[in-house]
C-alpha cells in the first residue's frame, strides 16, 4: 500500500508553444492519528511509511521511548465512496497509559507573547527530553558532513519523479545512511525515520547524524533531541528558536550544508577543525534565503 505518486495530464509549455504530456506529482492525503482509539491529531503526508510516522510522531511528542512501549499499531477502517480502505487512519496502542503531547503545551502557550512562548515551549520540551545529548561525545569532520546531502539526495527515488518531496536521512558516525524516508512534510519525512529507528529497536540514536533537505526548524529540532540525536543539519537555514533550543540542549545545530560548506549554528566543538574555527572563512547567506526543496 504505498501510494507515493500520482499521474495527472499536464500542458508542458517551451517557448511560444506546449505540448501535452503525463507528469508524476507527490501524493499527499490526511492520515489520522488515534491514541488508544480515540483521535490525536491529523496530518497531511505521502503515503508509504505510515506505522514509521505515528511512531516517529509519538516520539516527538514525548508519548513514546523504546519499542517496548508502542503495543501496537494499525489501520482503521476509513473507507471511500466505494467502500474501500483508504488506509488513512492508524491507532496506536501504548503500554502503561498515555502522558499529555508536547503539541497540548503548544496550544495552551499560543496566546500568548511570541518571547514568552518560545522561553515556555523550550522549556517544556527540556523536561521531556529523556537522553540529553550534551555529553555525547560525537565528533565529526567537516569532510563526513560535505558528504552527506549527496548521499541522502541519492537515495530519494520518489523526488527524481516528482521533484515536490523534503527528505530526512539518518547516518552513523561514519556518515553511512541507515535510513531515509521522503514526504511532501518535512516533519513527516524526520518523523518516518524517527519511527524506524524506533521500531528497530536503536532508540536513543546516540552517535548518529540527522540531515534534512530543507530548513532546521524549532520543532525538528526538538524532534532530534527527542530521539537523543546530538547532531542535527540541514541543507538550508535554521530558525532563531531552532538555534536556541539546540544550544539550551547541547546539540550541535548546522545549516547550509552545500558544496563544501556550512554554518555551525551550536556545539561547534563537535566538529574537528583542521585549523583555528578564526581561520575558517564564514559562510553568510542574505536573510530569507529559501532552498528550493522546502515549502
Amino acid at each position: 500500500m504505498a501510494r507515493a505518486t500520482a499521474r495527472r495530464r499536464v500542458v508542458r509549455l517551451n517557448g511560444p508553444g506546449g505540448t501535452a504530456r503525463p507528469d508524476s506529482l507527490a501524493a499527499e492525503e490526511p492520515l489520522e492519528i488515534r491514541l488508544g482509539g480515540e483521535p490525536l491529531t491529523v496530518t497531511m503526508r505521502t503515503p508509504g511509511h505510515d506505522f514509521d510516522l505515528v511512531a516517529g510522531f509519538l516520539v516527538g511528542e514525548g508519548l513514546v521511548d523504546r519499542a517496548e512501549r508502542l503495543a501496537a499499531l494499525r489501520y482503521c477502517a476509513g473507507t471511500d465512496a466505494e467502500g474501500a480502505n483508504t488506509y488513512n487512519v492508524v491507532d496506536a496502542t501504548l503500554r502503561g497509559g498515555a502522558a499529555i503531547p508536547l503539541s497540548a503545551h503548544r496550544n495552551l502557550l499560543t496566546t500568548s507573547a511570541c518571547g514568552l512562548c518560545g522561553r515556555d515551549t523550550v522549556d517544556a520540551v527540556r523536561t521531556h527530553v529523556r537522553w540529553p545529548v550534551a555529553a555525547d561525545p560525537l565528533t565529526v569532520s567537516p569532510e563526513l558532513l560535505y558528504a552527506l546531502p549527496e548521499r541522502l539526495r541519492a537515495a530519494q527515488r520518489t523526488f527524481d519523479s516528482t521533484g515536490g518531496l523534503h527528505a530526512a536521512g539518518l547516518f552513523d558516525a561514519e556518515g553511512r545512511l541507515l535510513c531515509a524516508r521522503e514526504d511532501v512534510g518535512r516533519h513527516n519525512a524526520v518523523d518516518k525515520v524517527i519511527g524506524w529507528a524506533l521500531r528497530e529497536g536503536l532508540l536513543p540514536l546516540a552517535g548518529h547524524l540527522l540531515l534534512v533537505s530543507g530548513r532546521a526548524s524549532f520543532e525538528l529540532t526538538q524532534k532530534a533531541a527527542l530521539a537523543g540525536i546530538p547532531l542535527l543539519a540541514a541543507v538550508s537555514a535554521p530558525s532563531s528558536l531552532a538555534a536556541d533550543l539546540a544550544e539550551e540542549l547541547g546539540l550541535t545545530l548546522v545549516g547550509f550544508l552545500r558544496g563544501e560548506s556550512a554554518n555551525v549554528y551550536t556545539r561547534a566543538d563537535r566538529v574537528s577543525l583542521s585549523a583555528p574555527a578564526g581561520a575558517q572563512s564564514a559562510h553568510h547567506e542574505e536573510d530569507g534565503q529559501e532552498d528550493q526543496q522546502h515549502q
